[in-house]
């Protein structure tokens, strides 16, 4: 049987990820006016999605030439080392070299999220061909211009949550959140609030990020005496670890949020799920997964298809106007026989580009919506 694969069915292109007009500084600029310049940019600009992450991070330039790279991430380290920002150039904190990729040499979302991955990185700096800062792409921008419904809404919150949620209470100070958040590497601190000592649930009151971080360090918060219940976000979306991706992603976007906290067993176990994690399934590292969820599916179609002949065999013996065998019947099993080579194909070709891969991918898992849609009817 030969298979037309629908490439039509890709992912926008990188291009539309790309910051063009990233935040720029120059190396002798105060830390603390490179964050008066992250937090007016993400407070502006919170009802457009490309500056949202582009307040993310800041490019430090010398002319044309790109010097360093400054994170949210960064000043939550520098915050929890006690430096003082007025005093602090940024030229001093900044990391460089910075990874930087041509344009040309980019050619889809999926290279990108390879060096994310592989080099453990949020922001990738775009050049040139004589080495000239062009924009900056994140994890951030990536996912916004992503439209992926059915492959996110068959892979589950469970498989992408991190179990290993850092926790503090609500009088606990800022400036030990942020050494939380350096020591662990890691994001937020979900903040909770265990009404007496012999209550083993945690009950999660709010959470505090590295955005908040630079709003706190911005607005010159005492970041010794300001408390986690004073300026956590508060209430929170709790997500079940059977929802859905579609589900968390709809909710970051609506929401206007990186990360969301995980609940089960009535309170007594939590995860966190963010944007990061979300991406891993468009690793093509990843992308055998899928075809897992996909083989597993289609076993669990194979038992109505088979009760379906059964039907049809039994139906043959009767006369010709009781008989169900009917087109739909022969449009369902040519839909599944299709489906299955399909993915037949993609097993047996792992070389495909990661581009071609998931647009398979995405026809595939249209077809699978459609056929499990009929057997609902």
């Amino acid at each position: 049987m030969t298979v037309a694969f629908d490439y039509s069915v890709g992912t926008p292109p990188l291009a539309e990820a790309i910051d063009r007009d990233p935040l720029i500084a120059s190396p002798d600029a105060s830390l603390s006016d490179v964050v008066r310049l992250m937090n007016e940019t993400a407070r502006t600009h919170c009802n457009n999605l490309l500056n949202g992450a582009r307040s993310s991070c800041v490019l430090v330039t010398q002319g044309k030439t790109l010097a360093g790279i400054f994170t949210e991430r960064d000043l939550v380290q520098i915050t929890a080392l006690g430096m003082n920002l007025q005093t602090t150039k940024i030229g001093e904190v900044m990391h460089h070299p910075v990874l930087t990729i041509s344009e040309q040499a980019l050619h889809d979302i999926f290279a990108a999220l390879f060096l994310f991955r592989r080099h453990r990185i949020r922001h990738l700096a775009i050049v040139d061909d004589w080495q000239h800062l062009v924009g900056v792409v994140s994890i951030e921008s990536i996912r916004h211009i992503l439209r992926p419904t059915n492959l996110l809404k068959i892979r589950r919150v469970a498989e992408v949550m991190n179990k290993q949620v850092v926790v503090a209470q609500i009088d606990t100070p800022v400036v030990q959140l942020t050494a939380l958040m350096a020591n662990h590497q890691i994001s937020c601190i979900v903040i909770v609030n265990n009404f007496n000592s012999e209550d083993p649930v945690q009950h999660p009151v709010g959470i505090v990020t590295e955005r908040d971080i630079v709003r706190f360090q911005a607005l010159q918060f005492d970041v010794y005496k300001t408390l986690a219940q004073d300026v956590m976000s508060t209430p929170l979306f709790v997500l079940n670890p059977e929802d859905s991706l579609w589900t968390a992603h709809q909710v970051m976007e609506e929401r206007k949020v990186r990360r969301l906290v995980v609940s089960w067993n009535w309170g007594q176990r939590l995860g966190i799920v963010t944007q990061t994690s979300i991406m891993r399934v468009f690793d093509p590292i990843e992308m055998h997964g899928v075809i897992e969820t996909l083989q597993h599916t289609l076993q669990q179609l194979g038992l109505n298809i088979e009760q379906l002949e059964e039907a049809i065999d039994y139906d043959a013996h009767l006369p010709a106007a009781s008989c169900s065998l009917d087109k739909n019947e022969t449009d369902f099993k040519a839909k599944l026989s299709e489906l299955q080579a399909k993915i037949a194909y993609l097993i047996k070709h792992p070389t495909l580009s990661s581009e071609v891969r998931q647009s398979s991918l995405t026809t595939a898992l249209t077809d699978l919506q459609q056929i499990q849609s009929s057997l609902l009817q």
